[in-house]
């Protein structure tokens, strides 16, 4: 077989997802030519496809040593990145890119990319717009665009910039989808809802499309519907806004909690105001695992809910269970020691409810929520032993329990100059 068609059969492949296939075929022709940089090139391709990130970035580097001044390595480079998370690094490779080569739209697109992600609206709406300047058609530059605008409260021009990338591939499953989550974050979500099919339709294994569609189904719930404005607006945040809206709802708690107490005629009206705040903080943590076990119900979202997704709100359901007959217990037996399986129930709610959530450090959440648990289970093992409700594990899970808000935040929000 000769090298071209070997080379056709590996760009075949490629548009298949027969990856494992394609890269057989690249070793073979690698073996003849082992420092062809378009080899190379195809092979990390390859290896990004399938997330082998570590292998792709060392197999560019490789040709990066071959060829240096060669541009799309830099760019490619920079889409690993990307997938390591390493937004910083993946705007640096871009821009040696676009350095090299001005005049190519996929690079400033890619950048485009990168600084909606570390949420720079503006600046990303402008390097888009350069984009399109060089090919009007780019339909990353044009969702960029339209995401962008989208961010910054102007949505007749997002809207109008997305259909015109839909006018360019109607069938184009990410532009479905990114139009999708545009009108679910203006409230739209059954309009969103027909734009996640459509995406599913054209690509059933589009990640993105499957959690748009999950929050679409969700969103038809009126209580979910407003927490999820809530956390589209949190999330449109950079990390220093997001940890003011942390703190200062943490102080003004604080606050009317002191003069809920400090003033008895005023006692009768803050109380329910703190117990309403204390329940919407709470409530925050729990809904998106809760609205999940509903979900199960749903003929699309079973199907749709990960595995992950489904044991965390088993566990919440589970932990629930315990609360509720924990406080039946307490009260008809008349026996306190009932009232640390209720404690238990209600405070593993929150850890049980985002441990499999991504953070800054892989499994940190999973981790402390098995210690949260093994402290809680010897806690409630004391108190029926010993009858005695207080204890050094009762006073460890209460600490734990208090900075559990803290340490999930910090592990949760992202840094934007990551």
């Amino acid at each position: 077989m000769s090298e071209d068609i070997k080379l056709s059969k590996v760009e075949i492949l490629i548009q298949q997802k027969k990856f494992a296939e394609a890269e057989n075929v690249l070793r073979d022709l690698l073996i003849g030519d082992a420092d062809n940089v378009h080899f190379l090139t195809l092979l990390a391709e390859v290896y990004l496809q399938q997330d082998k990130l570590e292998a792709a970035h060392s197999i560019i580097d490789n040709a990066i040593g071959l060829s240096p001044d060669y541009d799309y390595l830099y760019y490619m480079k920079s889409r690993i990145a990307i997938q390591q998370e390493k937004l910083s690094d993946a705007e640096r490779y871009v821009q040696q890119a676009i350095a090299i080569d001005p005049y190519d739209a996929d690079y400033f697109a890619l950048l485009a990319h990168i600084q909606l992600a570390r949420k720079q609206f503006e600046t990303a709406l402008q390097t888009a717009n350069q984009a399109l300047e060089i090919n009007p058609e780019n339909l990353l530059a044009l969702n960029t665009r339209s995401t962008a605008l989208n961010k910054l409260d102007r949505s007749e021009e997002s809207f109008e910039t997305i259909e015109g990338a839909l006018r360019e591939d109607p069938n184009n499953a990410y532009t479905h989808a990114n139009y999708g989550w545009a009108l679910l974050e203006k409230g739209k979500h059954k309009k969103a809802l027909e734009h996640f099919k459509e995406a599913l339709k054209n690509d059933p294994d589009s990640e993105y499309a499957q959690a748009g569609m999950l929050e679409a189904i969700k969103a038809t719930n009126p209580v979910y519907r407003a927490f999820l404005k809530y956390s589209f607006w949190m999330n449109n945040l950079n990390a220093k806004y997001q940890w003011a809206v942390i703190i200062g709802f943490y102080v003004g708690f604080r606050a009317l909690r002191a003069l809920a107490k400090s003033n008895e005629a005023l006692e009768p009206y803050l109380t329910p105001l703190i117990i309403g705040l204390a329940i919407l903080a709470f409530s925050t943590w729990i809904i998106t695992p809760v609205s999940n076990l509903f979900l199960r119900f749903n003929k699309y979202g079973k199907v749709l809910l990960s595995k992950k997704e489904k044991m965390s709100s088993n566990f919440v359901a589970i932990s629930f269970v315990a609360f509720i007959l924990g406080s039946i217990c307490t009260f008809i037996l008349s026996d306190e020691r009932f009232l640390a399986i209720a404690i238990f129930g209600f405070a593993m709610m929150l850890p049980l409810g985002i441990m499999f959530s991504p953070s800054k450090y892989k499994n940190a959440l999973l981790i402390y929520t098995i210690g949260m648990a093994i402290v809680g289970l010897s806690g409630i093992a004391s108190a029926f032993l010993t009858g005695q409700l207080y204890s050094k594990f009762a006073l460890v899970f209460v600490m734990g329990f208090v900075a559990f808000q803290w340490v999930a935040n910090f592990l949760m929000i992202k840094e934007d100059n990551q």
